[in-house]
């Protein structure tokens, strides 16, 4: 390892923040400063690509100095992700539409993210059986068979468990521990005591209404607090987005892309294919698809890069209330139930898809209608049981998988391009929580459709 060329690495970058804050002074658009820190952060990846490889000591070396920047952004935001969820669903009853509308509300967010869930599934059944994907096609390597083997250790721990003692793991025992993020289940753990305690709220709401008026001020002041600390993270947004791709980028195996583009190709048409639908159902709903692109960028960009759907819960709330029109209720719910219910990509596409491929190993016919029918369901119920187990895609491939009695450990087999896929996913992911909100403000009649309407560069980013 060269120490000299590590440090002009790290110099290269910082000259890159430096133009950055530069736009920023000069007063350049958020969303400008966002995507040209995408920009910059391809390119200088690239050329460290290029210049060192993917195996060098020294990129290594400079790559984790660029975490202090990539990393340290994406730690403040899970900082204030279980706050912020917290605040966000028990602020939401606080509402008086949302008090009156909640039932109506709950349901519409649930079914959208629920159904486009199903659709999902149907998708990536449809593109794996359009592609021809077969497990068989992939070579085994060491990396490979590793990670077959950690996934089947992960699958006794969460298969050998039956349904009802995995819906009462979903249950918050100790909140202040589910706080902390201790437990694989602490996400929607924290949004079932906060409904909870909003359920409380309504209820003190119609029996004593001056101690109702207090805690709803309480919580409110406590709402703005929080609201303060995520515009004041999410104003390192650009520089984070930088650093995060640069070191992607320059650490991205293109061999095993290439290898396997043919999977990575099938992926993100299945991805591309649900991005449209969503758009699809913001038409139907009477929207424009156009201007809807327009604002939800920045929080699919980042949710791109960094592969963390709640890490990009700032962003997707600010995305909804600021920009689109989302009354604060509506966009908390979405928002956090979207983290932890109806995963569009990471819980409905990547299993149906991985089902596909692996079926024909276990003399399965992944043509057959009773088989495709079955994965849909199986998709749709394990959708909730993500969030149960954490892990994300893996576990969801673990359910859905050990569900149909398929192979759990050949879900390991796309792990050299399991990094790529999981961005599209993520930005997926967040796109359905968003559409689910846009689409129940817009059915309920609560959306701010002048602000919906409204030209981005008359409208604040709110950081």
């Amino acid at each position: 390892m060269n120490t000299w060329f590590v440090i002009l690495n790290v110099i290269g970058l910082l000259i890159l923040v430096s133009l950055l804050l530069y736009m920023q002074r000069r007063h350049v658009s958020f969303s400008k400063r966002v995507f040209t820190g995408l920009g910059f952060g391809i390119v200088y990846g690239l050329i460290m690509h290029f210049a060192y490889g993917t195996g060098s000591e020294t990129l290594a070396e400079s790559t984790a100095w660029f975490d202090l920047i990539g990393t340290g952004y994406v730690r403040l935001l899970q900082m204030i992700v279980m706050p912020l969820v917290f605040i966000s669903i028990l602020g939401a009853f606080t509402k008086i539409t949302i008090g009156k509308n909640f039932a109506k509300m709950a349901t519409l967010i649930l079914g959208i993210l629920l159904g486009t869930t199903a659709i999902a599934a149907s998708v990536g059944i449809a593109v794996a059986i359009g592609f021809g994907l077969d497990a068989s096609q992939i070579v085994q390597g060491t990396a490979e068979t590793e990670r077959g083997i950690s996934i089947t250790e992960k699958s006794t721990e969460v298969v050998d468990k039956p349904l009802p003692s995995q819906i009462v793991d979903l249950l918050p025992q100790n909140p202040f521990l589910d706080f902390t993020g201790a437990r694989p289940s602490s996400t929607i753990a924290v949004v079932i005591f906060a409904a909870f305690l909003g359920f409380g709220y309504l209820t003190v709401a119609r029996r004593e209404r001056e101690h109702a008026a207090i805690l709803k001020k309480g919580i409110d002041a406590v709402y703005s607090l929080i609201m303060s600390v995520v515009k004041i993270v999410l104003r390192l947004t650009p520089y984070g987005i930088l650093a995060i791709m640069a070191k992607t980028v320059a650490l991205s195996d293109f061999g095993a892309i290439y290898s396997l583009g043919k999977f990575v190709i099938a992926s993100y048409v299945a991805i591309v294919v649900m991005f449209i639908i969503h758009l699809l159902i913001l038409l139907l709903s009477g929207l424009s698809p156009v201007m809807y692109v327009k604002k939800v960028g920045e929080a699919l960009t980042f949710a791109f890069t960094s592969r963390s759907s709640a890490g990009t819960l700032p962003l997707t709330l600010n995305a909804q209330t600021t920009r689109l029109g989302v009354p604060e209720g509506i966009a908390n719910f979405a928002g956090s139930f979207g983290l932890t219910i109806g995963q569009n990509g990471c819980a409905g596409i990547y299993p149906a898809m991985l089902a596909v491929m692996i079926a024909p190993s276990a003399g399965i016919n992944p043509l057959d209608p009773g088989f495709i029918a079955t994965l849909i369901v199986v998709v749709v119920i394990s959708s909730f049981g993500v969030a149960g187990v954490g892990g994300g895609a893996t576990f969801a491939a673990i359910l859905v998988l050990s569900a149909l009695n398929l192979p759990v450990a050949l879900a390991g087999l796309l792990i050299s391009v399991e990094p790529l896929i999981d961005m599209g996913r993520t930005a997926l992911n967040v796109n359905g929580a968003i559409t689910a909100g846009v689409t129940t403000a817009r059915v309920t009649g609560e959306l701010d459709q002048k602000r919906y309407n409204e030209a981005l560069e008359n409208q604040t980013a709110g950081v």
